[in-house]
């Protein structure tokens, strides 16, 4: 099975959809003051870049980065936010989740940004394990993010050239 992952606009039904699934699925493990969640138009902001995984003409997985300003807790250097992380079901496993994330870096690659963060959850371990095991570490909070005991907060690093 072959996928395109390409920039998509967020707003495209099929993406609107996508979301919907997601914000059900976060709401069902977390409770609305802990799910931290980019809306449509946050994810229309020119400095999000959003991301869809095409099989054919069905979009089946998404992700987008937000390139944040620089601020204490990333030692004063910009850095780009992953958010909106997504593969259907019936995708799973086909690795799709750790090329999304690929494009995501390549995208702040390209911007001369060293250093993606994101805030999860340990409820949701699958993709905990595939963030760790995609080089992201444990960090402490960052941006407005509350220290709630429930939030994971993640960081990978790279050089840029």
């Amino acid at each position: 099975m072959t996928f395109d992952i390409r920039p998509t606009p967020p707003d495209h039904p099929q993406v609107l959809a996508l979301i919907a699934e997601l914000d059900a699925y976060l709401l069902s493990v977390y409770p609305p003051e802990e799910n931290y969640l980019l809306d449509l138009s946050g994810l229309m902001h020119p400095s999000v870049t959003f991301l869809g995984a095409w099989m054919g003409d069905t979009v089946v997985g998404c992700g987008a980065v937000r390139t944040m300003p620089a601020e204490p807790a990333t030692d004063g250097k910009p850095y780009g936010e992953i958010k909106r992380m997504f593969v259907t079901p019936a995708q799973r496993g086909a690795r799709l989740g750790p090329r999304i994330l690929a494009a995501l870096e390549t995208v702040l690659h390209a911007q001369g940004i060293d250093r993606a963060l994101m805030e999860t959850g340990e409820e949701l371990a699958a993709a905990a394990r595939m963030y760790r095991a995609n080089g992201y570490v444990e960090r402490g909070p960052f941006g407005e993010y509350p220290d709630n005991g429930s939030s994971l907060f993640l960081e990978k690093r790279w050089k840029t050239d």
